[in-house]
């Protein structure tokens, strides 16, 4: 741990990362202490402060380079120049031995190697930060890629995720730095990371996203062998395909680049608003494509290890906050987003509606195909945080999304209009959701639910009834028994008041005597006075 923290500090230094932190909003003693510091000796260079962050984060090896990563996709939270600078991060890292590779497996599906595969090469075909990728054959000739997570990522994870949160926790001590969040991000990231490290889940998301798009011409997704499935080790079938990057070979087979395009907008839709459940790591080094058809080419996804999904009321508030944008009624979008509550319930449509217009009106003015959907969607997050828009964990996939499969769609398309593919779909979504379509298919959902309820609604109406008939009687008692106290009270305040008076008249004539002696002597001045008194002593 302390060497690794010595690491960590050295990478620090050397990059002078300390400069991305804003001297100026830094309370008294943590500028002084910046300005005594060794690491002003340290020349800061030409490099800009984006280039410094993204080369220490690959210094300090895959995990920081994939919370780079996860980082580059919050623009919500950081300077234009460093999350472009953050998008370069290239997860290639070095493949860890093939002999600890098959000892894994071994130890994880509890038999050897010729037991489990008929073949399985020992030479990755892929290495992550987090797993790699073995091809290998099934006893039953079926060609199978075998995923393996790294031996000992889990400790070294624990470690950097420890770090990671105590540089996080200083941070939340610079005003400028608290409004990022940093303890909320590092937690988000690690809830991600370590869902990445259960092949469980990944295999469990892959079947599902597999029946959701079963025997579609869009998209296909591998399959996945259970039996040889665990923890730590997942066996898929084998793909074969173009990578999605690959524009010279999709070129060279022909391949219709619009419809691929076009296909792409209508999987991201599919996944969201029909299905609720979208792949939300849609980079191009986990897309495929099946060229056998080149007029007809049908995507392939892998690496299903971060899905998303909403509820459906932010379902229909996207829909309808989309459609709003497209008819530019940005009085709609901001009455959407207090309606569903991203913004606080104290923000005047009115003046949120003219800040969306602002933003928004030169981007909408340029044609369809020139403007960027994703960033549209970028720039309305910004101007709703200026009205303490909460982040949505859930929104924030949904945005990373579909800034990949909007740029995948550009390179391989540059004249997509994405708006005019999307807007039909939405148009068709939402009128079906809402007619009278939406409305049998709510029922029928409903049915065993409401089947299982009638026979027992008589029941239900007399209990509600005599609820009604008891909260009834009760009331009454209350209002009688407050009636009851107010008399009584009335009643005893009387009483107190003419004993009062008797108490005060028994006193007089005790005292009546000497009091008639006295009075005899006195000026009229003090007998009015000693006689104002006594009325005011009676009257209390």
């Amino acid at each position: 741990m302390s060497l690794r923290l010595f690491k960590i500090v050295w990478v620090v230094t050397r990059h002078r990362l300390d400069t991305l932190i804003p001297a100026e909003r830094l309370p008294l003693w943590m500028r002084l202490l910046l300005k005594l510091s060794p690491l002003q000796l340290v020349p800061v260079g030409q490099r800009s402060r984006g280039e410094r962050l993204r080369l220490a984060l690959e210094a300090l090896g895959p995990i920081f380079i994939k919370f780079g990563q996860m980082l580059s996709t919050r623009r919500d939270l950081l300077p234009e120049d460093i999350a472009d600078e953050l998008k370069r991060l290239q997860d290639q890292v070095p493949p860890f031995p093939g002999e600890l590779a098959a000892a894994r497996v071994e130890s994880e599906l509890e038999m050897t190697l010729a037991e489990a595969f008929a073949a399985f090469d020992r030479v990755p075909l892929a290495s992550a930060s987090i797993a790699q990728v073995h091809a290998a054959t099934l006893h039953s000739g079926e060609d199978v890629v075998v995923k393996i997570i790294r031996p000992g990522i889990d400790r070294i994870m624990r470690q950097d995720m420890g770090l990671m949160y105590q540089v996080a926790k200083l941070l939340s001590k610079v005003p400028e730095a608290r409004r990022l969040r940093p303890v909320e991000v590092i937690r988000d990231y690690e809830a991600t990371l370590f869902d990445e490290l259960d092949l469980y889940k990944e295999a469990a998301n892959t079947s599902q996203l597999k029946r959701n798009f079963k025997d579609s011409p869009l998209l296909f997704v591998p399959t996945i062998y259970w039996p040889y499935t665990r923890r730590h080790v997942m066996v898929q079938e084998r793909i074969r395909g173009v990578p999605v990057a690959d524009l010279d070979t999709l070129i060279a087979r022909g391949t219709n680049l619009k419809k691929l395009a076009e296909r792409g907008v209508e999987i991201f839709f599919t996944q969201v608003f029909r299905d609720n459940f979208f792949h939300a790591d849609m980079h191009p080094g986990n897309i495929f494509v099946n060229c056998d058809d080149p007029e007809d080419p049908q995507y392939i996804a892998i690496d299903c290890g971060i899905v998303g999904s909403l509820t459906r009321e932010d379902q229909d508030y996207l829909a309808r906050n989309l459609l709003a944008f497209f008819h530019q009624d940005y009085y709609e979008v901001a009455a959407l987003h207090i309606e569903s509550g991203w913004v606080g319930e104290n923000t005047r449509a009115n003046e949120f509606a003219a800040a969306i217009r602002t933003v928004c009106e030169p981007i909408l003015e340029k044609p369809l195909k020139d403007i960027s959907f994703g960033q549209v969607l970028l720039g309305l997050f910004q101007t709703a945080r200026r009205f303490n828009m909460e982040v949505q964990p859930q929104l924030v996939l949904l945005q990373k999304t579909l800034l990949n499969i909007e740029g995948l769609g550009r390179q391989l398309y540059p004249e997509l209009d994405l708006w005019s593919t999307a807007k039909p779909y939405l148009e068709k979504w939402m009128k079906e959701r809402a007619g009278i379509g939406g409305l049998w298919e709510s029922l029928k959902r409903q049915a065993p639910e409401l089947s299982h309820q009638l026979p027992e609604l008589p029941v239900l109406a007399h209990q509600a009834l005599s609820r009604m008939e008891h909260e009834h009687r009760q009331r009454h008692q209350q209002v009688t028994a407050i009636s009851q106290m107010r008399r009584q009270m009335s009643q005893q305040g009387k009483r107190q008041h003419r004993l009062r008076i008797g108490l005060a008249l028994v006193a007089i004539a005790l005292a009546w005597q000497p009091l008639s002696s006295w009075a005899a002597t006195q000026d009229w001045p003090i007998l009015a006075a000693a006689g104002a008194g006594l009325i005011l002593l009676i009257w209390h």
